[in-house]
C-alpha cells in the first residue's frame, strides 16, 4: 500500500485546484500534512483566498440570521414578543426563529452555490468530468477517494 499523505508523487498538475500551479502552490501540495500545521486562516493559492472568503462571509451572516432574533429577543423582549407578523398573529420572535432561520440557511446554501461556480467559472475548474479542468483536455484517469488511481 503506498503512502498517500503527501501530495509530492502526484505529477499530475491538472487536479490543482487553483487553476495553475504557483511556486506557493507547489510548495502547498507538497506539503506533509501529517507532519506539518496548515494555517487555513492564511491560505497559499489565490482560488482558497476566495473560497475562504465566501465562506467566512458566509458563516456571519449565517450567525445573523440564526442568533440575530434570539439576541434581540433577549435584548428587548417587549418588542419581540408584544409586536405580531400581520395576517398569521404569529410574535415576532416565534416568527424569526421558526421560519426566518430555516429559510434563511436555505437560501444562503443557494447563495454559496453560485458564490462557488462562479468561483470554479474564474479559475477553470470544470466537475463535469472528475480531473478535468479547463486548461487540461487530456486527463483520463480518475483520483479516487484515498488520493490513489482507480482501477
Amino acid at each position: 500500500m503506498t503512502d498517500n499523505n503527501s501530495h509530492a508523487e502526484s505529477g499530475d498538475e491538472s487536479l490543482a485546484p487553483d487553476g495553475g500551479m504557483t511556486q506557493a502552490a507547489q510548495q502547498h501540495r507538497q506539503t506533509d500534512y501529517l507532519d506539518r500545521e496548515v494555517n487555513i486562516l492564511k491560505p497559499s493559492t489565490a482560488f482558497m483566498r476566495d473560497h475562504l472568503r465566501v465562506v467566512w462571509t458566509g458563516f456571519i451572516v449565517w450567525a445573523l440570521i440564526v442568533f440575530g432574533p434570539v439576541t434581540a429577543t433577549l435584548i428587548a423582549p417587549g418588542v419581540m414578543t408584544s409586536t405580531t407578523i400581520p395576517g398569521l398573529g404569529f410574535p415576532l420572535h416565534y416568527f424569526l426563529v421558526a421560519f426566518g432561520a430555516p429559510t434563511g440557511a436555505l437560501v444562503l446554501a443557494a447563495v454559496y452555490a453560485r458564490q462557488r461556480d462562479k468561483l470554479d467559472q474564474k479559475y477553470g475548474i470544470d466537475h463535469s468530468r472528475p480531473g478535468a479542468n479547463a486548461d487540461d483536455e487530456t486527463a483520463s484517469e480518475t483520483a479516487a477517494a484515498d488520493g490513489g488511481v482507480t482501477e
